[in-house]
């Protein structure tokens, strides 16, 4: 159900809320959230509710500090884990100026931006991910290790899976939340596991991937066990990967997918450092199923993007799924940049190239010679996104030079 600001103050008189969590990310993806009791919900959204934008990473200086939350009633959700009585809640929020003005590296309204974009030139865009997420235990002073929880492999069941009941927590509890997951499965490392999400509008999309992995950070922590979505947490064996599905509509018929692709395989190397935004992001790249080069593919794994098979969709909402970005990736961000792309891809008719029909990782190296490699390192990376005119075109210098000097 959509709340307006007032069905949400009644809702929380009526089912015994005591805690609002008024929840928003860094510009690196990382949810941060302030709570609130009910009486101050009404100011909350009349006037918004300060914080110290110094403290938060990229948002800036102590000089100019002050920055005001406004809560989106659309995104109330229930914390199932906390008390029934005194229940708390949350909500996502858009970061504002004390003028009012819209808090420029506020990624969230950077990507609904995006969006109406897109939608001002007649485009629907729909995403979906699949995030994959290993399972540590914890020492006996509740520090995380690396041990995994399991040693099972691909899809696995119990007893080897492990994970299997937690899992099960996960979903039923993102389900209580309202958001519902595709299906769940071990993945092939050890203790990796991985759950996956039915494309919906943007911006629920990543709300609900913040949310997801808070959901598993915290259910993980219930059970003694520690949730590492790095994306190589363990060497030699397969990294964490965030693939994003993305695909487009429109009121007329015709071939959007492939031009949605050719933008973003131009755009790739300037985005890649918001996707892979660590050093360990390009250990993953290029081994166990992750890219390395700039191609596609029908159903291909060894390829950046593939385009699964149908899976009773329409044909116009075939999806391209990008398997180049990791967990630590920025949602909003990512989500921004690709439809940004895809959207440069369709005003400009862009032509997609021939795909590669053929399996990268056992190519020999005259084969590969022909292909354009993601950067290599993140030194590469930042090269790419500072010199970038796309990159310059739509992201505030605060979060380019946030991302520029975290490194």
């Amino acid at each position: 159900m959509i709340y307006t600001p007032e069905e949400t103050i009644q809702y929380v008189a009526e089912e015994d809320v005591k805690f609002i969590r008024l929840a928003f990310t860094d510009i690196f993806g990382t949810q941060k959230n302030i709570s609130v009791m009910p009486g101050e919900l009404e100011r909350a959204f009349k006037y918004g509710i300060a914080i110290d934008a110094s403290a938060i990473a990229g948002f800036g200086g102590v000089v100019h500090s002050d920055l005001f939350l406004h809560p989106d009633p659309s995104t109330l959700a229930i914390l199932p884990w906390r008390p029934e009585h005194g229940r708390v809640v949350r909500m996502f929020c858009t970061i504002t100026y004390p003028d009012g003005r819209e808090f420029a590296p506020d990624t969230r309204s950077l990507l609904k931006r995006a969006v109406e974009l897109a939608e001002s030139e007649g485009y629907s865009f729909y995403i979906g991910s699949e995030t994959e997420f290993y399972l540590f235990d914890r020492d006996e002073n509740g520090e995380p290790t690396s041990v995994p929880y399991d040693r099972a492999g691909y899809m696995d069941i119990a007893p080897a899976d492990k994970g299997e009941n937690v899992r099960r927590e996960i979903c039923l509890d993102l389900e209580r939340m309202g958001i519902i997951p595709e299906s769940s499965h071990h993945a092939e490392g050890p203790g990796q596991n991985e759950i996956d999400f039915r494309r919906s509008d943007p911006l629920t999309a990543a709300d609900d991937a913040v949310t997801f992995r808070s959901v598993v950070s915290t259910i993980a922590a219930r059970n003694g066990l520690y949730a590492d979505f790095s994306p190589k947490p363990i060497k030699n064996r397969p990294g964490n990967g965030f693939h994003i599905k993305i695909s487009v509509a429109n009121n007329a018929r015709g071939e959007l997918l492939p031009r949605v692709i050719a933008g973003i395989l131009k755009r790739i190397p300037d985005m890649t450092l918001f996707l892979n935004t660590s050093e360990e992001s390009y250990l993953r790249l290029g081994a166990n199923k992750a890219p390395k080069y700039i191609t596609w593919s029908s159903e291909n794994r060894s390829q950046l993007i593939r385009i699964p098979a149908p899976t009773g969709d329409s044909e116009d909402l075939r999806a391209a799924e990008l398997r180049s970005p990791d967990p630590l990736a920025n949602p909003y961000l990512a989500f921004a940049l690709l439809i940004l792309a895809g959207l440069e891809g369709l005003k400009d008719d862009a032509v997609l190239p021939l795909p590669a029909d053929i399996d990268l990782y056992n190519a020999d190296e005259q084969t590969l010679s022909a292909f354009r490699a993601l950067p290599h390192d993140l030194e590469e990376a930042v090269r790419a996104a500072r010199s970038s005119d796309f990159i310059e075109k739509y992201l505030p210098a605060q979060i380019i030079e946030g991302y520029c000097a975290k490194r």
